[in-house]
Formats: C-alpha cells, sequence, structure tokens
C-alpha cells in the first residue's frame, strides 16, 4: 500500500539578507600628500582637485584656503592689469583693484546661500569647508584667465573697439569660471545626496558676478569717477555700451564721407 501523503511541511523562506551598504572606498595615498607652498597649490588644483579637496577636511585646512584665496586675487589682479591696458592710466591700477575685489565680494555674497543648498542636500559641511571648496572654484578660475591674458593683451593693443573687446574678455571669463565651477560640482558631489540645489545656486553667483561687472564700471573705457554714480542692470549698460558705440561708427562714417 502507498504511504499517505503526509502534508508537507511549509515552505520555509530564508530571511533576507540586508542589503550591505556599498563599501566605503579607501582615499587614494596620492591625495593625502600634503600640499605646500602656492606653487604646490596652483599645481593641485590643476591636476589633482582631489587632493585640494581631501586637504580641505584637514585639521590644517585654513592653510589651504588662505593659499588658494591669496593666489585668485594675485591672478585676478594680474588679468586685471591686462584688462586695463586698454585704456591704460588710472585704469592700470583701478581695473586689477576692481576685478579681484569683485570676485571675492561676489563669492562673500554667494557663500551663506551655497552653505544653505549644501545643507538641503544632505551635506554636513562646515562653512569653512563650503568656503574651502569656493576658494578652489575662484582659484582654478583665475588661474585659467591668466592663461588668456596674452591673448587678451594682443587685442587690446590691436584694437579701439570697447565692444569687441568687452565680448572678448566676457568668453574668456565664461570659459574660466565654467571650468571652475566644474571643479566645484565634482567636490560637492561627494558631499551631498542631490546636486539640484547646487545648480540653482550656480544661476545666483553667475548673476551676481555679472552684475558686479556693472556696479564696478568702468573695466574698460574711463570715466569721471572711480564708481558709477547712476544704477543699472547689467543687461542695460551692455546694450547701452553697444548703441553708443554704434552712434560713434555712423558718426564716423558720416564725417569720413564729407
Amino acid at each position: 500500500m502507498n504511504e499517505p501523503n503526509t502534508p508537507q511541511p511549509p515552505f520555509l523562506s530564508t530571511p533576507p539578507k540586508l542589503a550591505s551598504s556599498p563599501a566605503t572606498s579607501a582615499p587614494d595615498p596620492a591625495e593625502q600628500v600634503p600640499i605646500n607652498g602656492l606653487f604646490g597649490a596652483v599645481e593641485a588644483v590643476l591636476r589633482e582637485p582631489r587632493r585640494v579637496m581631501f586637504q580641505l577636511h584637514q585639521p590644517g585646512g585654513g592653510a589651504i584656503i588662505g593659499a588658494l584665496l591669496l593666489i585668485a586675487l594675485v591672478s585676478a589682479a594680474v588679468y586685471g592689469l591686462i584688462v586695463g591696458t586698454f585704456s591704460g592710466g588710472t585704469q592700470l591700477w583701478a581695473a586689477p583693484a576692481k576685478i579681484a575685489a569683485g570676485l571675492l565680494v561676489s563669492a562673500l555674497i554667494c557663500l551663506p546661500s551655497l552653505f544653505i543648498f549644501a545643507c538641503l542636500g544632505g551635506s554636513t559641511a562646515r562653512v569653512g569647508e563650503v568656503f574651502g571648496i569656493l576658494a578652489g572654484k575662484l582659484a582654478l578660475t583665475t588661474i585659467l584667465l591668466i592663461g588668456f591674458a596674452p591673448v587678451a593683451w594682443v587685442f587690446s593693443q590691436s584694437t579701439q573697439s570697447i565692444v569687441a573687446m568687452g565680448v572678448l574678455h566676457l568668453i574668456f571669463w565664461i570659459i574660466a569660471a565654467a571650468f571652475g565651477l566644474r571643479f566645484m560640482h565634482h567636490a560637492f558631489d561627494r558631499l551631498v545626496n542631490s546636486g539640484a540645489g547646487i545648480k540653482v545656486w550656480t544661476v545666483i553667483y553667475l548673476l551676481v558676478a555679472l552684475q558686479m561687472t556693472c556696479a564696478l564700471r568702468p573695466l574698460l573705457g574711463t570715466a569721471d569717477t572711480f564708481l558709477p554714480t547712476e544704477k543699472k542692470f547689467f543687461l542695460t549698460h551692455w546694450f547701452n555700451v553697444m548703441e553708443d558705440a554704434a552712434r560713434g561708427e555712423r558718426r564716423y562714417d558720416n564725417d569720413s564721407n564729407r
């Protein structure tokens, strides 16, 4: 006889294994090499940005921040000198002072919003670390402007068109700022869970920096006062400059035809 079918025990499912958290990769030993001196900071910003980011989180990060700020201010002043050669005279010292101060003030104005967006994205970085990342961004931007300086000088000595020089300097600044912002975004990718807030901050920073160029005008031309006495939006200022240049060209054409 066949034995009666005995009820099978219920299927015993093994408890699901807890998803193991991804192992945090140990930092590259090359990133832990200390950064010494200004030239070492310049080389690290250009070649090993992760090394800069690692050093910012170390106890001696304040020295790195100071070196990055000094690099940014000196590089901005050197590029400003090239900008000043277009008009000469007082612009040889006014343009470097305005450009260096404008970059620093723009960064300080946008620092609180950058820290807030970083916190909203889940970052636990302190204000000093966020400021260090911003200083690295400024340093890389101004170093790239130094690379464009010889080209800008050639055009400043061979043309009298303030519109053409303004467009050229704007192109150089946009390219340099793009690389600087990429450096900053890579740094925040390791600190925040969502980069949406950092992207919003990027738009805010670009608007502030462009408006600062209008608030500190003139950078290329000349004026009776060191700072403007009339408030303008930067787009309005650009359109006014182009209209003045167009009227000057028409007046020159009429005079030459007489």
